[in-house]
């Protein structure tokens, strides 16, 4: 096949160890092929660095093996072309396994120019994308530690739950730290309800009645106790990621437009895609590299299964939760787009669909710079107005009427039924 990169190297990366092969013109005309293992300290991979351009290297192709390849791309990318593959792209052919194996196949693929490349962010944003994650991450954790919290309240026979709208709130938090302290009579802990909360005191005196024993008041102790870690840890995350995204604020300004996005939402957008949308030429493009689109299934002229490809998990749940809180906007395009097809598809495809559109006009805001404008609730009718008159006819005809349709002097159409 024909020579695409003259001088190229393929690496097989593992925890320990990395193993190199280098590809580059003899001077007899024909390839001379090297191989060499390093370790994965960082003097070591300084040594591959310098081995590397020892045989003038111009590009460096790794897999993404786990986070085994962060370190080795961190010291190379400076110094190298370096290109990050898929796996499952670039599986080694049957018959043999071995590292050295792994990489002159891939040192091969590499030459001749077969290898797509995976999006690799610049550095900033990586460290950005690392912030954001773990926020994500914590953000879990507190969810967690708030159900462990509704299970263990059930086990004492407290429902106050069922009549405090937020357990964690100050009044909740004031009454739970009354049980902690040892007050279980269920008047004194009603009376410490703050604001609304006391229009409830009959209800909350009879939801206070319980079976809280010393366990309990250990357990929820260290849940609250992580609880106030975790708010803690969440908020200094989110005030770094607010530091570190500074540059970028007018682009997580206009994405905030987009119904459903707030602004840690906008945060994961540009840290999961990198900002820069002149990766993606379209917004297909972009779609299918997060995941968020029909899956692409076809043999013999048939249509198989249309499931959404695995793309950013980080990317995806952040879409789906924005989507999710799009259906429930009101006079709305996205609103109506997951009414329409929520009642054909069901909730599941109607909200994935949803989050696609909102990733679609993400790439728009980011490429042109300009707000999101919204297309209106009726966007849907107004786009064929004779298929939906046909549709609303049909309804009418089904349920027995005899429907007559005249021109309406005003913009709005009118039917008689009779």
């Amino acid at each position: 096949m024909e020579i695409v990169v003259e001088r190229v190297a393929g690496l097989d990366v593992h925890k320990a160890s990395v193993t190199a092969c280098v590809r580059v013109p003899a001077d007899d005309g024909q390839r001379v092929e090297e191989v060499a293992t390093f370790a994965t300290t960082v003097p070591s991979l300084l040594g591959l660095a310098d081995w590397l351009e020892a045989h003038d290297v111009t590009q460096v192709a790794m897999e993404a093996t786990g986070v085994y390849w962060k370190p080795v791309w961190a010291i190379l990318e400076d110094r190298f072309d370096c290109i990050l593959v898929n796996a499952r792209h670039v599986k080694q052919v049957p018959g043999r396994k071995t590292d050295v194996t792994d990489a002159q196949w891939l040192c091969r693929l590499a030459e001749t120019g077969l290898l797509r490349a995976s999006l690799v962010p610049p550095r900033p944003i990586r460290a950005l994308r690392n912030l954001t994650r773990y926020r994500k991450a914590s953000i879990r954790d507190r969810q967690r530690e708030a159900g462990r919290l509704h299970k263990l309240l059930e086990d004492t026979g407290i429902k106050l739950d069922c009549v405090a709208s937020d357990l964690l709130g100050k009044s909740g938090r004031a009454m739970l730290a009354a049980l902690i302290d040892g007050t279980t009579d269920p008047d004194m802990l009603a009376d410490l309800a703050l604001g609304k909360l006391r229009l409830k005191l009959p209800a909350l005196r009879e939801a206070l009645h319980g079976r809280f024993d010393h366990h309990h008041a250990i357990i929820i102790g260290r849940i609250l106790a992580h609880i106030d870690y975790l708010d803690e840890a969440i908020a200094e995350l989110s005030t770094e990621i607010e530091a570190q995204i500074a540059p970028l604020a007018p682009s997580v300004d206009a994405l905030c437009t987009i119904p459903g996005v707030q602004r840690r939402t906008a945060e994961v957008i540009i840290a999961e895609t990198g900002g820069d949308m002149r990766a993606f030429p379209t917004a297909k493009h972009l779609a299918s590299w997060a995941g968020i689109c029909p899956g692409n299934d076809e043999s013999a002229g048939k249509r198989r299964s249309g499931k959404t490809r695995k793309g950013s998990k980080w990317l995806r749940a952040n879409l789906i939760e924005a989507a999710t809180a799009a259906s429930r906007t009101k006079d709305t395009y996205l609103q109506a787009q997951y009414q329409r097809l929520r009642a054909r598809r069901g909730h599941a495809r109607a909200v994935t669909a949803v989050a696609h559109s909102m990733l679609v006009a993400a790439w728009h805001i980011l490429t042109t710079g300009e707000v999101y404008r919204d297309p209106g609730s009726d966007y849907f009718i107004k786009r064929d107005p004779e298929r939906t008159t046909r549709r609303l006819v049909a309804q009418l005809e089904k349920l027995g009427h005899a429907v007559t349709l005249e021109p309406a002097t005003s913009t709005a159409a009118s039917a008689i039924a009779t």
